[in-house]
This record gives structure tokens, C-alpha cells and sequence, in this order.
């Protein structure tokens, strides 16, 4: 089991911070900063490279190469699977994904 290089953008950072955000204005600043560990805790998780996910099948996603996975349910991270590195493109609710 071999561990590859983890690069978020940062528009996925802009987007899990507006999420606690969110989650800190409805009084619950606790959950906002366990749903923020708790999401890199899990982009961590795909860098090992025994484990690949399927190719999105999001039009826009699927043309630039990515894999998709979900989080939570409700939730989909987008990256690129590289031989040495994953970079998290994308992170965004399930909801706004038409294929």
C-alpha cells in the first residue's frame, strides 16, 4: 500500500470553509470544525494508491480526466489520480451534479 502526494486547490478550501461557515452561523461551531477535520481527514485517505474510484460521469468532469468519489452523502470530491499525486479539483454538493 504506497501513499502518493495530496494537493487540494484552492477552490475546494474556499468551498469546505463557506460550508463551516454556514454550519458555524446556525450555532454550531463545534460541528463546523469537526466537518472541516473530519473532510481533510478523508482527502487523505485517497492518496493511498490501492484504492482507485470511478471515472466521473459528469460531462464536464469526465473530459478533463477526473475520478469522483462521494463524502457523506451529500457531497462529491473530484480529483486527478496521478501516479505519484491526487490533486482535489472539486468538492461539491451531490445535489448540483446533473449527468
Amino acid at each position: 500500500m504506497g501513499k502518493r502526494e495530496v494537493t487540494i486547490l484552492n477552490n475546494v478550501v474556499e468551498t469546505i470553509a463557506e460550508i463551516a461557515f454556514f454550519i458555524e452561523s446556525e450555532g454550531l461551531p463545534e460541528t463546523a470544525k469537526r466537518f472541516v477535520d473530519e473532510a481533510f481527514r478523508f482527502f487523505e485517505t485517497l492518496s493511498d494508491d490501492s484504492v482507485k474510484h470511478r471515472d466521473c460521469r459528469y460531462k464536464r468532469w469526465e473530459n478533463l480526466g477526473y475520478s469522483c468519489v462521494n463524502y457523506k452523502k451529500k457531497y462529491v470530491v473530484a480529483y486527478l489520480d496521478l501516479s505519484d499525486e491526487i490533486i482535489i479539483c472539486d468538492f461539491v454538493s451531490a445535489k448540483l451534479i446533473i449527468e
